[in-house]
Order: structure tokens, then C-alpha cells, then sequence
């Protein structure tokens, strides 16, 4: 089934639409007798809290996974091995570069078999000099150059990529990726043994010691590792997160390869692969690690995108989301993490405005603390599972609470993206973010 690429028209429309659904949403309760004013929060508050809390029940660490020990080493075994593309796109990346392809050279996988692919995507600093270096003492390392203004950010620099490698899996990872050597060899045997169009790491933060903030973000991705392995044991969806995404060539060429036209293109690509029904799983170990980022200007920066990125697929690919191509259970998981996701932050927030415009008590807090109950639920199984990679923050009470009233700055990144993005004209902004080198 081939997808077509979607443009992305109408995204201001759509979102403008969005936004008014939210704002009568967030109205429609204080309109109406106040004997019945909280009926709507306590009925999503019971809908959407009771499929959360099954999800996050249903992720069982033992599901999708593959132990080093399960894999064999005959010589007939490694033959049967499919050829793997790595791809890196770097963008002033002299911070972390060189350890990156230190990481990539030591990769447990058959010699022949595997290609080091880098873009250089109109780097401005020493990344291309620390490349041209490289690439001199490793012949395995092969190095694409693009030009600042190429255009398609990202997934521009991807698709270069796909034009000149020719393996049939590719590997992507980001430039301040670290790895354990094994990583895909088991991720690789996993995707083939259980028939997987995709395989996901679970991401993990290295530099989870630095501060809280960053504690907070390795707790937030193994949260997010329970989600989305519990949506996928339940009958749901599973999402790319970028960094650490194995794909199946054929089936991303199936999909029109990496869209230009979109800031986020692992969310993208998730839609896409869904919708040509392509599985994709979440692996828990090894996990690939990343730096979370120090500051909240850098985390603010970075939300934005995603939360802009999240969006835009929605306003996209709605029409078939909604069509003969899903079933209907996964139509339904959809629905309920589209409403937790990106309506509940909006409608909070009108909630919240209209109340103190009205000097009334906002409405919608019996789902807030449900979906702030179960991430906290999520965030202590995450942080209780064991990890191959970087050791977990405690899921201790103070923790949890701390990660859980972290998690609040969504309700404010949400709402200032779904305006932005209603008030002011189209435009794909792919802001990197900066890695230190930690």
C-alpha cells in the first residue's frame, strides 16, 4: 500500500478550528447548571483516565524484547543478516561528533554489512573539518555534505542519504547518540524474528545527574517508554521518537520516504507507516542515550517544536486516521491520546482563563488530576524497570511529585503553539537542538 506525501496545507485552518473546538469545550461547563458543571470533566475523566490507566498496566517489561543470550553466533546466522544503513544527520555537531563515530565504529554487526552514513548539513562550526579527518582514517565512514540552505531540515539531510546508501534497514540515530555495541544486532534480530516494519529505543538521558531538569527528562522518557509499549500490548499504536528508529527500507520508500514538508519527521513517519500498516515496536533494552537538555529556554525551545510537530500530523493526516485504514481500536487509542495529549492542555487553559476572568473555580481539574495521576503511576513503573543503559532516577515520592508538577509545562507549551499556529502564516523552522558534548 504506498502512501503518498502529504504538504501540509490548511495547517492555520485546521488549527484555528482546533482552537475553537477547545475554547466552547473549555466554555460549554461554566454555561450550565452548576449542579452539572463538572459532569463533563468526571465522565473523560472516567473514559480517558480508564483506558490511560490500562495502558500503563498492560506494558510488561518481558514484551518485545530480546536478550544478548538469545541470539546466536553461528557463522550461518550472521550471514542471514539483512545489510543495515546508519544515517546520521549533524548540523554543527563538533561538540559530540567525533565521539559519535567512535560509538558508530564500535557497533557489533557484520563488517560487510554495514555503512557509516554522516550529512554534514551546512555545519558552520568544526564539525565538517572533524569529518574530513575522520573519514580520512576510516575508510567505513562515508560523509555527505549539504549546503545551510538545502531546505527540508532533517528529513532533507535524510533523504539525501537514501539516495546514495542501499541497505536494506537503516538505522538512524542523532548526532549525541550513544550506544552498547550490541544494540543492533538485537534490535535488527528482533524486527526480523517478530515481523516489525520498525523498531524504537526506549531513549534514556546519560547526563541524568546534572540537575533535576534533566533527572526529570530520563524519568519523562521512561514514562513515555510505558506508554507507548502499553499502547502497542493493548492494541494501539507505537510511535518513533527519532533518535534510535530502525526502519525497514522498502516499506519507508513504500511511504515516499522522509517528508520535507514537517518539523518533527519521526512523528510523521509514525502516521505514515500506520497508515500503510506497518508495525512499529518499542524496545526497552539497550536503550540508545542522549543528552537532555540544561535549561529551561532549551527545554522550552525544544517542546515547541514537538508540540508544533505533534499537531501538524494530525491536521494532516486526519481524513485517513478516520478511514477504512485503522481499526477501529486503534481510531480509538488515538483519540484518547490526541485528547490527553494536545486537547486537555487547551481546553485547561481556557478552563482556567475563563475562571479567573468570571472569578468562578475552573472545571476540568478532576481530568487533570487523573491524567497527572496516571503519568505518575507511569513514571514509577518506568523508573522501576531495570536498564542496560544509564541507572533510572529513584522512583521515589519526592521524585514522582517533582516529575509529575514538571510535566505542567505542557499545559503552557500546548496552548502558546495551537496560537501560534492559528494566528501567524505557515512556516517550517527545523530548530536543532544544541548538544554539549557531556
Amino acid at each position: 500500500m504506498v502512501l503518498a506525501k502529504i504538504s501540509g496545507e490548511n495547517r492555520r485552518s485546521k488549527s484555528i478550528l482546533f482552537l475553537i473546538c477547545c475554547v466552547l469545550a473549555g466554555v460549554f461547563p461554566h454555561l450550565i447548571e452548576s449542579s452539572k458543571s463538572l459532569f463533563p470533566a468526571i465522565i473523560l475523566a472516567f473514559s480517558l483516565g480508564g483506558y490511560g490507566l490500562r495502558v500503563v498496566l498492560r506494558d510488561n517489561r518481558e514484551n518485545y524484547q530480546l536478550y544478548k543470550e538469545d541470539i546466536f553466533d553461528e557463522k550461518e546466522f550472521l550471514e542471514t543478516l539483512p545489510t543495515v544503513d546508519v544515517l546520521v544527520a549533524a548540523r554543527d555537531e563538533e561538540t559530540v561528533i567525533e565521539r559519535l563515530v567512535t560509538r558508530l565504529l564500535s557497533i557489533e554487526y557484520p563488517e560487510e554489512k554495514i555503512s557509516l552514513w554522516i550529512i554534514d548539513d551546512g555545519s558552520q562550526d568544526n564539525t565538517p573539518t572533524l569529518l574530513k579527518e575522520l573519514s580520512k582514517n576510516f575508510s567505513k565512514l562515508n560523509v555527505i555534505s549539504r549546503s545551510r540552505m538545502s531546505g527540508g531540515g532533517k528529513s532533507g539531510a535524510l533523504n539525501s542519504a537514501l539516495k546514495k546508501s542501499h541497505g536494506e534497514w537503516l538505522f538512524i540515530l542523532d548526532a549525541d547518540a550513544q550506544l552498547n555495541r550490541d544494540v543492533l544486532l538485537r534490535a535488527i534480530t528482533l524486527a526480523i524474528k517478530d515481523g516489525w516494519s520498525g523498531v524504537q529505543l526506549r531513549k534514556a538521558v546519560f547526563n541524568c545527574e546534572l540537575n533535576k531538569l534533566a533527572s526529570f527528562q530520563a524519568m519523562e522518557m521512561a514514562m513515555d517508554a510505558v506508554i507507548q509499549r502499553g499502547r502497542l500490548a493493548s492494541g494501539g499504536i507505537a510511535e518513533l521518537r527519532g533518535n534510535g528508529q530502525l526502519i525497514n527500507r522498502n516499506i519507508l520508500e513504500s511511504c515516499g520516504g522522509f517528508n520535507e514538508q514537517t518539523i518533527t519527521d519521526d512523528l510523521d513517519l509514525s502516521f505514515r507507516l500506520l497508515l500503510t500498516r506497518s508495525p512499529i515496536v518499542i524496545m526497552w533494552d539497550p536503550p540508545v542515550q542522549e543528552e537532555a537538555v540544561e535549561s529551561l529556554s532549551a527545554l522550552f525551545r525544544q517542546r515547541k517544536r514537538w508540540a508544533e510537530g505533534g499537531l501538524q500530523r494530525f491536521f494532516d493526516y486526519w481524513p485517513l486516521l478516520i478511514s477504512k485504514r485503522l481499526t477501529n481500536f486503534k481510531k480509538l487509542d488515538l483519540a484518547c491520546f490526541f485528547l490527553l495529549q494536545y486537547a486537555l492542555p487547551v481546553v485547561s487553559f481556557i478552563d482556567f482563563i475563563f475562571s479567573i476572568t468570571c472569578s468562578k473555580m475552573p472545571l476540568y481539574w478532576p481530568l487533570s488530576i487523573v491524567a497527572f495521576s496516571i503519568s505518575a503511576l507511569a513514571y514509577w513503573k518506568g523508573c522501576s524497570n531495570h536498564s542496560e543503559g544509564p541507572k533510572l532516577p529513584s522512583p521515589n515520592l519526592l521524585n514522582i511529585i517533582g516529575a509529575t508538577i514538571y510535566l505542567a509545562h505542557w499545559f503552557i507549551v500546548i496552548p502558546f503553539v495551537v496560537l501560534k499556529m492559528s494566528l501567524l502564516p505557515k512556516r517550517l523552522v527545523w530548530a536543532k537542538t544544541n548538544h554539549i558534548g557531556a
